[in-house]
């Protein structure tokens, strides 16, 4: 983190991966079964030991059409692999997400 002009700057560091998942649910936004889901997703993917700053998050423009999103950082692209293969992402993929999201859409940034 830098300091800038009185501000606090963060800046990924190279090689970090950040991974953005955003998404709409098939189940009603206040519904118990969403927030389940989000309680389930973020107990779940940040017990993965190579995820850092997991975040779960919730939309507030009109602009977007997700309602969602999982936000979590890796170190670099060798552990981002390694949170794809955990078996704990593919059973939350494959038993959860699958099931139980409308739409969504992936997002992989690195720092410029």
């Amino acid at each position: 983190m830098r300091e800038q002009a009185g501000m606090e700057e963060i800046i990924m560091d190279q090689g970090r991966i950040r991974h953005m998942a955003v998404f709409t649910l098939k189940s009603p936004q206040d519904s118990a079964e969403t927030k389940q889901f989000l309680a389930d997703g973020k107990q779940i993917l940040s017990s993965i030991p190579v995820v850092q700053h997991f975040e779960v998050l919730t939309q507030v423009s009109s602009k977007c059409e997700f309602d969602f999103g999982f936000s979590m950082e890796f170190e670099n692209q060798e552990a981002y692999d390694t949170y794809n293969a955990h078996p704990d992402h593919q059973a939350f993929v494959e038993k959860r997400w699958k099931k139980e999201v409308e739409r969504f859409q992936e997002i992989d940034f690195k720092a410029y």
